[in-house]
């Protein structure tokens, strides 16, 4: 059965008691949510919006009724007079409330749309801190069932806040309740998403499998669960124990197609870090063909990957890399008014191909496996490292075989970047260090790709956090900080900078040396 299947049904016929049931209401439309989440799809998205409202209302039935009184006091004052019904009410009618909201931003561009999602956010906010006073207020009386309630005000104030939130997420899924699941898949994908790419490449593996581990063993053939398995094979570097978890993840899973293309995904750059082209390309067409999600993308990555197919590889389909950069500008999608990061890098490399006479991008494939961080994944195997490299310098000495054009520096520069990496995970630090200084010393000569200057900057000061040299590293951070703006990837540059602070700040203050070579 596909998506489509699955939405005809959903759409003519209900779960059972989603009328009657807060809890069954709430739960049914968040599958439906989630389908939206992963399809974008506009009926998705659609149909779960009404179903969620329908879910709120459904809430409100159970919610304590308010008079002129209450409004002036909060829940803390009064929820002493609420039964255990009525409370569980206002968990579940803030939770609509924000799941309401995230479909209100991808639902439409419009302002009004924006001012409604915000009010949304805003109220469920305030109603998930009355909550978290309520609980920790000493006149509360726990109910049957107040595992449920807590759980619920833990995913929520742990949504919302980061540190504090952390914990919350961490109580809420170590104790059994209806939410348990919604705040370790929450926390699962901090530790092998939102901590690694967006931040030094490091995750937090032991924690995640920790939390899995338990989820797996009750449920070994979950494609979720199977596929947060993958994850962490991945950021252990067990390239090919990856390739297998997500490989049983589509196996085990044929309902939700949506599962599948998360496992495409992830199965492209597994495929990457071994340099398997052929294969990797397979699954960026596959993504192409079948998923919405970004589609410029998709096809950049088809694009990138031909590039790397040798003179006399059969190239599938009689693709074409040039008209395929060609064609990614088109694709643009906007998602809550806004454009991917991922689109926006991809249609800017992609313009030097609307020429005539296209330049040719050096290593595309390289480039944005760098914007995902796929080198701290690579780095934790030095066979794979060292062919990444190779195919590196073959492709600098192919660049100082071609004619040289206006593109040259700034071509060489992505290549010294990755080189860089490569080297620094090699454990050549010196050789490392000289590639990223090199970018920084042909900083005025570099005419489109301005985001490699702070990212070269920024591995440089990740390289002497390794080092100990927390002061450099500390100084090279606060410079790209406060010189450099306007550039591509800036904001996943900007989450990366504050873990390096963060990891730097919070080490103890040793082993510090001089900067030889300072950035002026």
């Amino acid at each position: 059965m596909d998506a489509q299947s699955i939405r005809r049904r959903s759409s003519k016929k209900k779960a059972p008691r989603t009328n009657d049931s807060m809890y069954h209401a709430l739960t049914y439309a968040t599958i439906l949510e989630m389908q939206a989440m992963m399809t974008f799809d506009s009926r998705d998205i659609l149909n779960a919006g009404n179903t969620m409202k329908e879910a709120q209302a459904i809430c409100q039935k159970f919610r304590k009724k308010s008079t002129v009184a209450d409004s002036f006091s909060n829940l803390v004052h009064r929820h002493n007079q609420l039964t255990e019904e009525e409370i569980h009410a206002e968990i579940c009618y803030a939770e609509c409330l924000l799941q309401r909201a995230a479909l209100t931003f991808l639902q439409d561009e419009n302002m009004v749309s924006f001012i409604k999602g915000s009010i949304k956010v805003r109220n469920s906010y305030q109603t998930y801190r009355e909550l978290e006073s309520v609980i920790n207020s000493p006149n509360y009386v726990k109910g049957e069932n107040h595992p449920h309630f807590e759980g619920g005000v833990k995913l929520g104030v742990g949504a919302f806040n980061l540190e504090h939130g952390l914990r919350q997420l961490q109580e809420g899924a170590s104790v059994y309740s209806f939410r348990s699941v919604l705040c370790t898949m929450l926390l699962l994908c901090y530790h092998t998403f939102m901590t690694f790419v967006l931040g030094t490449g490091k995750g937090n593996v032991e924690e995640a499998e920790k939390l899995l581990k338990p989820y797996l063993a009750r449920y070994p053939k979950g494609a979720i669960f199977l596929f947060f398995a993958g994850r962490i094979e991945t950021i252990r570097g067990n390239i090919d124990g990856a390739i297998r978890r997500f490989e049983e993840c589509c196996e085990n899973q044929q309902h939700w197609k949506e599962f599948h293309h998360m496992c495409y995904w992830e199965l492209m750059w597994c495929f990457t870090y071994k340099r398997q082209w052929k294969v990797a390309y397979f699954y960026a067409d596959l993504l192409s063909k079948e998923n919405t999600w970004s589609k410029a993308t998709y096809v950049y990555m088809k694009a990138a990957y031909l590039c790397m197919f040798g003179p006399e590889d059969y190239k599938p389909f009689g693709d074409d890399e040039v008209a395929l950069f060609r064609a990614v500008p088109s694709l643009k999608l906007k998602i809550a008014g806004k454009s991917l990061p991922t689109e926006k890098f991809a249609i800017r490399k992609s313009r030097r191909y609307l020429s005539p006479s296209p330049v040719p991008l050096p290593v595309p494939v390289l480039e944005m496996m760098y914007v995902w961080n796929g080198y701290a994944v690579i780095g934790k195997c030095p066979d794979l490292t060292e062919g990444m490299l190779k195919s590196l310098a073959d492709a600098e000495a192919a660049l100082d075989r071609s004619p040289a054009t206006d593109l040259l520096v700034d071509d060489q520069c992505v290549i010294k970047l990755l080189k860089g990496l490569c080297l620094k995970y090699l454990g050549k630090i010196p050789e490392a260090e000289d590639h990223f200084l090199y970018i920084h010393l042909n900083e005025k000569k570099i005419k489109y790709d301005h985001y490699l200057i702070p990212n070269a900057l920024l591995e440089l000061a990740l390289l002497y956090l390794d080092q100990d040299r927390r002061e450099d590293a500390v100084k090279f951070l606060e410079r790209v900080k406060q010189n450099y703006k306007n550039y591509s990837m800036e904001t996943r540059t900007h989450f990366r900078i504050q873990a390096a602070l963060h990891q730097a700040k919070s080490s103890p203050e040793n082993g510090i040396h001089s900067v030889e070579a300072e950035v002026s």
